[in-house]
């Protein structure tokens, strides 16, 4: 059987019909699948558990849940965007929370998983802001604000985060080149599967005299798409819908 990944798909209810089509792909590629991972900012944000029943993000959860119910194992790893999914998210949608990065075993092979946002090193700037907000001692301090509170410091923060975009040269938000040498190196390994940069495509690497590849994710903002991994190999596939 095979196994899928996804990310950066930024649902919201904002932007209906890509919610219908990942809704449709998870009862079709997805339960058809062994295993179904996302690999971070399934939401466009998330503001804390505390917000499950929300009538959206029950939706989202509700169709979650009923595909792990038929039998696709499904792996959670945050994101950008929803780093802090946590534990009621988890048991609500019937998935695995992974660390990030996490090794899995494929039908030809291992690889590494990634979000992708800690290879970007060269927005020296967001990688200070990623490292703030990641540690436990933010989020628990964001976490015990009021909901509606936190929700316009992160609609704040993503208006913020958009603005600066506009004005940073496009190369430093994609991955740096020695870092993902380095990740190579550090963990052993010869496959790395990443989103976040929007950047979808197969990348080989040389590194220490091994051949490298790296598979990187596309967004969901006008189509969708997934990794297929199973007996034929790797393989990036569309999915317009049923």
């Amino acid at each position: 059987m095979s196994q899928l990944f996804i990310s950066d798909l930024h649902l919201s209810p904002d932007r209906p019909p890509i919610v219908s089509l990942f809704l449709d792909f998870l009862v079709g590629p997805a339960r058809k699948a062994k295993a179904l991972y996302i690999l971070g900012d399934l939401f466009e944000y998330w503001a804390g558990d505390d917000d499950l029943a929300e009538p959206f993000n029950r939706r989202i959860t509700d169709a979650l849940a009923q595909c792990s119910a038929g039998g696709t194992l499904l792996y959670f790893m945050r994101g950008n965007r929803d780093f802090l999914v946590g534990a009621d998210f988890a048991r609500a949608c019937g998935l695995t929370l992974l660390e990030e990065p996490t090794g899995v075993e494929l039908a030809d092979g291992a690889a590494m998983l990634s979000h992708g946002d800690a290879l970007c090193t060269d927005d020296a700037d967001y990688q200070a802001f990623r490292a703030e907000i990641r540690s436990e001692e933010w989020s628990a301090s964001f976490l015990a604000r009021p909901l509606d509170e936190r929700k316009r410091e992160i609609e704040a923060m993503r208006s913020r985060s958009e603005a600066e975009k506009r004005v940073k040269p496009a190369a430093i938000m994609d991955v740096n080149e020695t870092a993902v040498a380095n990740f190579f190196r550090e963990h052993d390994c010869g496959r790395l599967i990443h989103g976040h940069t929007h950047r979808p495509a197969r990348h080989e690497h040389r590194v220490n005299g091994r051949h490298c590849e790296r598979w990187v994710l596309a967004d969901w903002y006008d189509k969708g798409s997934y990794l297929v991994s199973d007996h034929a190999g790797l393989r990036a596939l569309p999915w317009l819908g049923a």
